[in-house]
């Protein structure tokens, strides 16, 4: 599978930018937080969080439909803890979701199966999880490939 997703981030002003997500879908701002930015948007780490719990959110519910369960609903709230590493860099150290059920798990067949399998199934969290591999890139005005 070779499907590939793009956004465009442009800087607007300062720690803020305009987060493109392409045709059919409405753009929207990101910004740092104070002292940084403005805190007009959600930041980096929101949308990581946001990445993670909507994919872990989708992955159940898919896994609910399978078996033909509704749930009545599911909030899902993912919490991250920030902390220093060893060059005394900012770093998420964790990521806690919770997630929640508008029905009893006692009124759900097959919920035991259900919860074991559905993690498996996250593209976002299992990517973040193991660890992911970036290649960059840097090109300059005039079109040549710095890096």
């Amino acid at each position: 599978m070779s499907d590939a997703v793009t956004v465009t981030i442009t800087q607007q002003k300062n720690y803020q930018f305009l987060v493109d997500f392409g045709d059919a879908i409405p753009t929207l701002i990101a910004d740092e937080s104070v002292p940084l930015g403005e805190g007009e948007g959600p930041t980096p780490t929101h949308f990581l969080l946001a990445g993670v719990a909507n994919c872990l959110s989708a992955s159940l519910l898919f896994a609910l439909q399978k078996f033909k369960q509704d749930a009545g609903g599911l909030t899902s709230k993912a919490t991250c803890t920030m902390g220093r590493n060893e060059q005394n860099r900012i770093r998420i150290q964790a990521i806690e979701i919770s997630m929640q059920f508008k029905k009893p798990g006692s009124e759900l067949d097959n919920i035991a199966r259900i919860l074991e399998q559905f993690e498996a199934f996250c593209t976002v969290s299992q990517s973040v999880q193991a660890g992911i591999p970036i290649k960059v890139s840097v090109v300059d005005g005039d079109g040549t490939r710095l890096k």
